[in-house]
């Protein structure tokens, strides 16, 4: 139970992060279909980019 702890704590920003992406990726698509892909295809590769940026506190 405490590595399943520590695991949430350590990835707890990452997966807010991605489901905040794919609701805003499900609300565009449900206004109009194309514009859901397009949203989610650019949050994917911000969240790429930021997870390459590393702005984490990893030790």
């Amino acid at each position: 139970m405490k590595r399943l702890k520590s695991a949430l704590a350590r990835y707890a920003s990452d997966v807010v992060m991605v489901g905040g992406a794919a609701a805003v990726a499900v609300g565009a698509g449900l206004i109009y279909p194309p514009a859901g892909l397009i949203t989610g295809g650019v949050l994917a590769i911000l969240g790429a980019v930021l997870s390459s940026l590393g702005g984490g506190g990893e030790a």
